[in-house]
């Protein structure tokens, strides 16, 4: 009898317990390949949720581009084919126009948080039947020109195949160079072949994978960087509206803004390893700078003015310019 009765109150128990069996299963897939430096957020992200979500969604990180091409990780997810994507926002434009704005900023992540740019990228992601779960930031990774010679001014570009992700690629041709739209796998290949002469990325990483191959970085960085998150339409229906509630305010308020604030002590070792490796910087100052700056930002909402039309670049420029 005292069997059947612990049997019944063990039963009993675990009937008010949430099954694992029941949660919303998630495949993912990322830009770039599990051990590249830009996925260490995501992958936090992954195992937070799965700890603090645990019996109501379980997210499977299925890998980087083995698994999808990056350049279709978006229009994977709004087929169906996959059920999230932390992906670059300029590498689906021609699916959301407007995705490349998430780069086009000076602002902290709280700082954008504070205006409605990302309610209203919500709305602009739904209208393509996307869901705009939030941005994994990092305002502090900036883009940096990487040339394969030494070179002594920006006019020294000119002409020069240089690669780019499409956010940069107004830019690149504004300084009379020849922008050269690549994934970031093929960049070190392309570069030791001749098919580039020099590349746009962040301050991460360089100077262990490219070493001798590259001689001359133009700094300062510009824009910013910010990952977002996107979420098929039809797996996002499947969680109740109370857990997808907490799941976007988890991301936008919990987690975002704490990993906007990590890369400070990287990129400084980063830099010291480039400069170990005898690059030289070419460090534009003053208002050569701001002139810089200034042109990589308005050739680059141009382009968002024509394929978003003058109003809404307009308006996610409010919110976005300093």
């Amino acid at each position: 009898m005292k069997h059947l009765l612990k049997t019944a109150a063990l039963a009993l128990a675990l009937s008010g317990m949430p099954a694992l069996a029941d949660a919303v299963k998630i495949n993912a897939v990322t830009l770039a390949p599990k051990p590249v430096y830009i996925n260490g957020p995501f992958k936090s992200f992954v195992e937070e949720v799965n700890e603090k979500f645990a019996g109501e969604i379980e997210i499977n990180w299925r890998g980087g581009p083995e698994v999808m091409p990056p350049f279709k990780q978006a229009e994977g997810v709004r087929n169906g084919a996959m059920d999230m994507t932390y992906t670059s926002p300029s590498y689906y434009q021609g699916l959301v126009p407007t995705s490349g704005t998430m780069n086009l900023s000076f602002k902290t992540y709280n700082e954008i948080a504070a205006t409605n740019y990302h309610e209203r990228m919500t709305e602009l992601h739904a209208e393509k039947d996307l869901v705009f779960l939030g941005e994994i930031p990092a305002t502090e990774l900036n883009f940096f020109i990487y040339m394969g010679e030494e070179i002594q001014s920006l006019s020294d570009l000119k002409g020069k195949r240089i690669r780019v992700f499409p956010t940069l690629l107004p830019l690149v041709q504004a300084l009379g160079a020849e922008p050269i739209v690549l994934p970031m796998g093929e960049i070190y290949t392309a570069l030791e072949r001749g098919a580039i002469d020099g590349f746009m990325q962040g301050p991460l990483g360089q100077a262990e994978q490219f070493g001798d191959l590259v001689k001359t970085v133009v700094a300062p960085g510009v824009y910013r960087a910010g990952f977002p998150v996107l979420v098929n339409a039809g797996t996002w229906d499947k969680i109740p509206a109370d857990v997808q509630a907490r799941l976007t305010a988890f991301l936008r308020e919990d987690f975002a803004p704490r990993m906007d604030v990590i890369w400070s002590g990287p990129i400084a070792e980063s830099q010291a390893q480039m400069k170990a490796k005898g690059w030289t910087f070419l460090e534009l100052t003053g208002e050569d700078a701001a002139n810089y700056e200034h042109a990589a930002m308005d050739a680059a909402w141009a382009v968002t003015a024509q394929t978003a039309g003058q109003d809404i670049a307009a308006e996610l420029r409010a919110m976005l310019d300093r």
